[in-house]
């Protein structure tokens, strides 16, 4: 089914359109969705936290998609116990290390195709990070979500984690500099001098607001995104909240981008 917009644009955003077909994946498996170069294996030496592997030759592994809870005890006791002792097959290594000195990939116990990750969101102690690498590991890490929150599976059995109301900017602001995920309905978007904001209410002082940097435009053309498209549409924002007025998150990469509902 086709997006219809007033303008000539029409959302081809591959992250918005893997929304829609949420439902069809679990029957596809996460193996057939998402396919990345091998990478070779590792043997785990531990965990240094819910998403960073520590691994015997020295390295250590940003799991690559997702985003623990810091405040939830479950996630790095839970990555210990699926890791301890095994060897790993890397996925999708970073070309480069984070400032962290980490590498992120996507990691699966040696005999299994199902990445780490995939369990963590499935099981409830992970959400999907604003950044997912390929669509395909995206769409499923996403549909794993979906079951879990449903569910009201780990986390999501907690108020705290819960998605927030872009209506209740107090609520937001409460989980200032941490990641969460907001959703509503875009009420407009507008350009001022180097950012392009997406507004969820008529109060920048107060409401709450995302902001893409025009400087990145082109990143988000490239991924068939036109953000004017965005007016109108309920959507997801995923990001760390920050207050400049109302509560505000930078979207600096297509993926923290989800469509919740379609415009009728």
């Amino acid at each position: 089914m086709m997006l219809r917009f007033r303008s000539r644009f029409r959302f081809r955003f591959r992250s918005l359109a893997l929304g829609l077909s949420l439902v069809l994946l679990p029957s596809l498996g996460v193996q057939a969705e998402c396919r990345l170069p091998d990478s070779g294996t590792a043997r785990a030496a531990g965990v240094a936290d819910g998403r960073t592997l520590l691994l015997e030759d020295g390295r250590q592994i940003l799991l690559a998609g997702i985003e623990p809870a810091p405040a939830w005890p479950a996630a790095q006791a839970k990555l210990a116990r699926r890791v301890a002792g095994q060897t790993l097959v890397l996925r999708g290594v970073s070309s480069r290390p984070d400032r962290h000195g980490r590498l992120s990939a996507f990691v699966a116990v040696s005999g299994s195709e199902t990445p780490v990750q995939y369990d963590l969101v499935r099981e409830g102690v992970a959400r999907v990070a604003g950044a997912a690498g390929m669509p395909g590991c995206r769409a499923a890490l996403l549909a794993a979500e979906q079951k879990a929150r449903a569910a009201k599976v780990g986390l999501w059995s907690d108020p705290v984690y819960e998605i927030r109301q872009a209506g209740d900017p107090a609520l937001i602001a409460t989980g200032r500099g941490q990641f969460a995920i907001v959703e509503g309905k875009v009420l407009s978007v507008r350009d001022s001098g180097g950012t392009i904001y997406v507004n969820f209410g008529r109060r920048w002082s107060e409401d709450f607001t995302a902001s893409i940097p025009k400087r990145l435009q082109g990143r988000f053309a490239a991924a068939g995104l036109d953000p004017q498209a965005l007016s109108g549409h309920r959507i997801r924002i995923r990001g760390i909240v920050e207050e400049r007025g109302g509560p505000w998150i930078e979207v600096v990469r297509p993926d923290q981008i989800e469509l919740a509902e379609m415009r009728q």
